[in-house]
């Protein structure tokens, strides 16, 4: 692995880092086709991204610093310098505050704006998981016998006893390391899911004539994904032998097949919109 590609004075380059800002620029890209196949502004699809992007990282690091306040505390500075440590979940709340006010500014339906975004998202969101890989940021899985299991010996966490662990019979977090040991890849899974929930929200989202869909389908099959992945990554289960990701991925599921359904009915739900524009 490569958390660290090079260091230019006082400035390290993360492999993270990298991984995230090609994320923003094909995100960018995917955003900026369908402004202009729907009629809008190529730069209002950048100005989306931007700070679209930047808000989601203020809120995916919140998220991390709130989630281990233990850890953050012992070494503040690391809430500003750590090449790791950004929650999707965060990220994506903050986004979509953050695209509601600029749907508002620019006079886009939220829906519409909504729609034309969310692919780019996810497959945004597969781009960043390879930076989790090439990191070793700590989203591995369990540990594995299955020929494309990985070790992550130069992760920028630490491969070792305190970060290579199984859930016991129990549901508690246990050390499972030892030598040659090998864990499932989950950032990788979570690419390739990602990139098929792409294609998938890219082709629905040029057929699509009913506002919000594309918004709900993501819901759903993003939810979906994280649910199933998680079952072989190491995070704590909180209740009913879920993890939280779990229990977030639910309530996106649930949201995502309401929207469905309502707008199926001529009811859509989650309507914030700018001024009307068709």
């Amino acid at each position: 692995m490569f958390p660290i590609l090079l260091h230019l004075g006082p400035i390290t380059i993360y492999s993270f880092g990298l991984m995230m800002a090609l994320a923003f620029i094909v995100g960018d890209l995917v955003v900026a086709s369908e402004f202009k196949r729907n009629g809008y502004s190529v730069d209002q699809a950048s100005t989306l991204v931007l700070w679209v992007a930047l808000a989601g990282l203020v809120g995916s690091r919140l998220y991390d610093v709130i989630d281990n306040w233990g850890a953050y505390r012992s070494d503040p500075k690391s809430i500003l310098l750590s090449g790791s440590g950004f929650v999707f979940y965060g990220g994506f709340v903050a986004g979509l505050i953050t695209s509601w006010i600029i749907a508002r500014r620019f006079g886009i339906r939220w829906l519409k704006l909504t729609d034309m975004s969310v692919a780019a998202l996810a497959i945004g969101h597969g781009i960043g998981r390879i930076g989790c890989l090439l990191s070793g940021d700590g989203d591995w899985g369990t540990v594995t016998t299955l020929p494309w299991g990985m070790q992550f010996p130069r992760a920028i966490i630490g491969w070792n006893s305190q970060t290579v662990l199984a859930l016991d019979s129990h549901n508690a977090l246990v050390s499972a390391y030892y030598p040659g040991v090998r864990v499932h890849p989950a950032p990788l899974y979570e690419t390739i899911l990602y990139t098929g929930v792409f294609l998938i929200l890219w082709s629905f989202g040029k057929k699509n004539q009913v506002e919000g869909r594309v918004l709900y389908l993501y819901l759903m099959l993003v939810g979906v994904c994280r649910f199933v992945v998680e079952f072989v990554r190491i995070n704590p289960r909180i209740v009913l032998g879920l993890s939280e990701a779990q229990l977030i991925s639910t309530a996106m599921i649930m949201i995502g097949a309401l929207g469905w359904l309502m707008s199926a009915a001529g009811q859509p739900i989650l309507t914030a919109r700018g001024a009307a524009r068709a």
